[in-house]
């Protein structure tokens, strides 16, 4: 801080005034100062009721205080008021879940779940239809019979969730990490993500046997060790996959892209009737 004072760089942007006898003139507000040398004395921040974090902000840019900055901006974020596009948190859901009776269906349809932490909660047979969930963190949840036709899952994590009858048509995957999640229903349910995009997907160590992924984008997917018995990747776009120790037994590739796709320790072999071109 005493650096930039006395700093001559113009870049530094100081602009402190020198009187007459030379002492250096800071016009500054001592309201929003009082915080800063506080910080300065014991490095804790504490703002008063009647002091508004965004005055401190600014003093804090002012004296080049970067560490002081960081944590104004996340008090001044969580201090604003939600509203429409505000993204719906984990508490929110929660509690929506607490006061929906088990016979009836929750709808989240077309709703805003950005960067939420949804791990390991119970939300099966949620309608999740056109709502926003980038960057969402729904590992370990419960996601069987979810309806998330058209939604957007870009990279979110969804390690290790159970996926039984999902519906996931032409829903946005990009990016998104689903190692070990379990899509296979014993009772025969099949989960069905025809046309979903799905480039650069981590598939690796996923029970995938029967689902349907007819005209899905898979281009450069990780789809290591995946079992894909009777799956329908039928026009799916497979260009640059990692297909190595995949289980494809009676899979449907007719009309699949398999461009430079990897089928390196595969459990069974292909074979020319699933018309791979």
């Amino acid at each position: 801080m005493l650096a930039r004072m006395f700093c001559n760089d113009k870049v530094v942007g100081w602009s402190s005034r020198v009187d007459e006898s030379g002492a250096y003139l800071i016009d500054r507000s001592p309201l929003y100062f009082e915080p800063i040398l506080n910080y300065l004395r014991h490095g804790k921040l504490i703002l008063d009721k009647n002091v508004n974090p965004e005055g401190v902000l600014e003093e804090a840019k002012f004296f080049g205080l970067t560490s002081l900055i960081d944590t104004l901006e996340e008090i001044i974020e969580r201090e604003q008021k939600p509203d429409d596009n505000t993204p719906i948190t984990r508490r929110d859901l929660v509690l929506r879940l607490l006061s929906t009776p088990t016979n009836q269906e929750l709808r989240c349809q077309g709703m805003n779940f950005t960067g939420a932490n949804l791990s390991k909660l119970d939300l099966r047979f949620i309608n999740f239809k056109y709502a926003i969930l980038r960057s969402a963190n729904l590992s370990g949840a419960n996601l069987s019979f979810c309806n998330f036709e058209r939604a957007d899952l870009g990279k979110a994590i969804v390690d290790s969730a159970n996926l039984l009858g999902v519906k996931m048509l032409c829903a946005n995957l990009e990016g998104t990490s689903m190692r070990g999640c379990y899509f296979e229903d014993p009772a025969g349910s099949r989960a069905n993500m025809e046309g979903a995009l799905m480039k650069n997907v981590d598939l690796e160590g996923s029970h995938m046997a029967g689902v349907n992924l007819r005209v899905a984008t898979l281009k450069n997917a990780n789809l290591q060790n995946c079992d894909l018995r009777g799956a329908v990747l039928a026009g799916a776009d497979l260009e640059n996959c990692d297909l190595t120790g995949c289980d494809l037994q009676e899979a449907n590739l007719r009309g699949a892209n398999l461009k430079g796709a990897t089928f390196e320790l595969m459990l069974h072999p292909l074979h020319m009737a699933q018309a791979v071109r």
